[in-house]
């Protein structure tokens, strides 16, 4: 049995990565004895639980065994073309409980939740390695299933539970799901446990993308977060979402103290970490000046800086890259040709801020429609012809956003200007199967280089996020919060835009005001890294922002007409999308697990 239960946990590993435990690969040939006789072995069954962490750079290859997301192209940040990546399904509502993608990430994550149940109930057994060591690396595993657990959360809505349990692979479990209040106390508390053992940093190299301290913390106060947000604190819509016996899995009275609980676990994480651990990441130009594009750009490309929290070493680079990279007909080399599949919509270029720090909407941005001037990039070395939209705008605009007429990143074999219009060099007739379904092309995360390369992590948590994490949890918990408003500007002090209450710019006029404030800076600074999916779930707006038309630019057009903005999709959202379904063979296999409302 023990060999079974062995077998049924550890999968074939399919990719290779450039930090050594994640190149463990275990061999499903050993009983458990055998496998945590040394460490050896057990390192290798301690990296199959590692790889269930996502690769979010892989979202054509949506579900498989990394976890990888339908989250950027599923909501209203962008699009991908190509009607096999899943995240199309979704936004046209062509999905349910069967569909292949919806069974991944629940199989997936509980193999991890098992796997890591194995570990620690087994790693005492190792010969080989101090006691000291057995102890951090129980941590890693008790922090890695509770982060599962976590993900799972995410998707799911309340799961079950399993504990310390091991299930083997005869066994027939018959277990409702937890509450979310239950699933998130059960996250919480077995995080702060692991955090006790864990290192506050990795001392080697090899070891980068390991469980921190950090980590573990970091996690705690995401899960308090959710526990605290509109979804899952006294949403009454979700009523009859109760198990068979008649419990309510989502909370059906409002607590506002969750969000003051969920704010101290913040509190003490920055007190914990911040300044020392952690901090904003911050570059200067070649001149010695400080930077605002390059350091919104940079954090994102150089790996492991101060800024990271979590980061995945093995990741699907070399493929987002891909999609990131414009077509680019006629380019002397493959380096700088692509697809430039994965398209921004309107409805997220329209997002970012004016250079002053205004929404494009205030009559004092200095947003101009139509025409065009000349105008230098942050990426440029000489001003541009520039459609007028695109001029003036903030940093992370040109850090995120590849629009027609800009130059490449990528100059090494010349200045190549990118044409997205019909017939220009990335257009979609040009293209046949490869443009911009949308008429912009996400640049965040393309790096200076060639596209096709491998050796750069993802990263799946930073401190930019915590900040404004607290700042919401400020701003519900203690409304009219200086503290929530100087975490925000931090943000935005460190993207180059005036901060609210400057001279320039006033502050947000009370709770209302600094709420719509935080998320639209969210939005802005965490865009197209897999946030915005859950933060539309989790605010119960997603009815609002994800359903109905959705717009690009004019792309079977040329110039002029490839200018106007039209709807390239209509998409489905209603209540019952705000979580995933319960795959189908689980719903029939246990009958004490009920199914998500409306599936």
């Amino acid at each position: 049995m023990k060999k079974l239960v062995y077998t049924f946990l550890v999968l074939a590993l399919m990719s290779t990565s450039c930090s050594k435990y994640l190149d463990q690969v275990p061999d499903d040939r050993l009983t458990i004895d055998e496998t945590f006789r040394t460490w050896a072995t057990a390192e290798r069954f301690l990296a199959d639980v590692y790889r269930r962490v996502p690769d979010e750079y892989g979202q054509r290859d949506a579900g498989s065994e990394s976890n990888r997301g339908v989250w950027t192209g599923g909501c209203d940040e962008a699009e991908f073309l190509w009607s096999f990546v899943r995240s199309n399904d979704i936004n046209i509502g062509n999905w349910d409980a069967n569909s292949g993608f919806v069974g991944d990430y629940w199989r997936n994550f509980y193999r991890g939740i098992r796997g890591a149940s194995v570990f620690m109930e087994n790693a005492d057994k190792i010969t080989d390695l101090s006691p000291d060591l057995i102890k951090r690396y129980k941590a890693e595993a008790r922090a890695l299933r509770a982060m599962y657990y976590f993900y799972l959360i995410r998707i799911y809505g309340p799961v079950v539970i399993l504990g310390d349990q091991v299930p083997s692979v005869d066994m027939n479990i018959q277990l409702p799901r937890n509450s979310f209040d239950e699933c998130v106390a059960f996250i919480t508390s077995e995080l702060e446990k692991a955090a006790t053992d864990l290192p506050t940093i990795q001392g080697r190299t090899e070891d980068y993308g390991r469980i921190t301290k950090g980590v573990a913390m970091a996690f705690r106060a995401n899960a308090l977060m959710y526990a605290a947000s509109p979804l899952y604190n006294g949403n009454t819509d979700l009523a009859d979402m109760v198990n068979k016996d008649g419990k309510h899995l989502i909370s059906q009275t409002y607590d506002a103290n969750k969000w003051k609980v969920a704010a101290d676990a913040y509190q003490s994480f920055l007190s914990t970490f911040v300044p020392g651990t952690y901090e904003l990441y911050r570059e200067n130009d070649a001149s010695g000046n400080y930077s605002p594009y390059l350091s919104c750009r940079n954090v994102i490309l150089k790996d492991w800086n101060k800024e990271v929290i979590l980061a995945r070493p093995g990741s699907s680079i070399g493929p987002r890259q891909y999609e990131l990279t414009p077509y680019h007909a006629g380019s002397a080399s493959r380096d700088v040709k692509g697809s430039g599949g994965l398209g921004a919509t309107q409805n997220m270029v329209d997002a970012f801020f004016m250079k002053n720090g205004r929404n494009i909407d205030d009559p004092q941005s200095g947003y101009v429609k139509t025409g065009y001037s000349q105008f230098q990039t942050p990426y440029d070395t000489h001003p541009i012809e520039v459609y007028n939209q695109w001029v003036d705008r903030e940093p992370r605009f040109y850090v995120n956003i590849t629009f027609d007429g800009s130059t490449w990143l990528n100059t090494s074999f010349g200045e190549i200007t990118t044409r997205l219009y019909n017939t220009g060099n990335s257009g979609k007739q040009t293209g046949g199967g490869d443009y911009s379904p949308t008429g912009y092309i996400v640049r965040k995360a393309m790096g200076t280089g060639k596209w096709d390369v491998d050796n750069r992590s993802v990263i799946l948590l930073r401190l930019a996020e915590i900040y404004l994490s607290y700042a919401e949890c400020l701003n519900e918990a203690e409304p009219g919060s200086a503290e929530a408003l100087r975490y925000l500007n931090l943000i935005r002090e460190r993207a180059g835009i005036p901060q609210y209450g400057s001279e320039s710019l006033p502050a947000p006029a009370g709770q209302d005001a600094l709420r719509e404030a935080i998320r639209k800076e969210r939005k802005i600074e965490m865009a197209f890294e897999n946030n915005r999916f859950f933060d539309v779930r989790r605010w119960k707006i997603g009815e609002q922002t994800q359903n109905g038309p959705m717009y690009g630019l004019n792309i079977a057009s040329d110039l002029p007409d490839f200018l106007k903005v039209v709807v390239f999709e209509t998409r489905v959202f209603n209540k019952r999308h705000y979580f995933f379904p319960i795959p189908t063979d689980d719903v029939n296999n246990d009958k004490q697990l009920v199914q998500n409302p409306g599936w």
